[in-house]
Parts: structure tokens; sequence; C-alpha cells
């Protein structure tokens, strides 16, 4: 698939990679070329979509899963929470680039009939 700007602006949607507000792509977790190579690897935007919350899923990593300063206690997302999530999305998006591809008609079962007078 050819990358193009709306493309790569979906596909930071779907993969939940947004530049911040008055940001660069140097802020996020994907730069612009990597979501153009995930794009120019892919035959539609949702198995790109799947390849970058696959890639995500394996980026995290543990944080401090609660702490308390006080009488305020805050808990945060357990890694194993995020993992879950990642993967429950990257395989969100494989489904549908399946039916995707599903939907599209064979070009082994294309035939034009003879010209007959």
């Amino acid at each position: 698939m050819e990358p193009t700007v709306a493309l790569r602006e979906r596909l930071r949607k779907m993969i939940n990679d947004r530049i911040p507000k008055g940001g660069t792509d140097k802020e996020t977790t994907f730069s612009n070329a990597e979501l153009d190579d995930m794009l120019r690897e892919s035959e539609s935007i949702y198995y790109a979509a799947s390849e970058g919350w696959t890639i995500k899923a394996g980026l995290l990593e543990g944080d401090i899963e609660g702490y308390s300063a006080g009488n305020e206690k805050y808990e945060l997302t357990k890694l194993q929470d995020r993992l879950a999530h990642a993967l429950r999305m990257a395989q969100k998006y494989k489904d549908q680039s399946e039916e995707v591809e599903e939907q599209q008609p064979s070009l082994l079962l294309k035939f034009k009939g003879p010209d007959v007078m």
C-alpha cells in the first residue's frame, strides 16, 4: 500500500499514537517514516494497525502499579492489563484486515470470454 499523509494520520489514530499538539513525530512511539514503512509492507490499513499494536505490545514495560502520598492512594493500570489491551487491538485489526481480503474478488476466477461474431 502506498503511504499518504491521510493514511498515516488515520493509522496514527487507529494505533493511538497521536502527535502532541504543537509537537512532532519524534514525540511519539512511531516516526512518520516508520508508519510509512508499515503501510508499504501491508495490504490494508487494518493490517498495518495490527502490526502497530503488536509492536506497541512488545514495547510495554512495567511501571509502579500503585503508590500513596499521605491520605491519597493512586492505582495505575497494570502491565498485564495494558498488554492484554494492545494484543486485543492487534487481533481486532488483523480480523478486519482478513475481512477486507475476503471481500476482494479473486483474480484467479476473473476471466474474459472470447469475442464471438
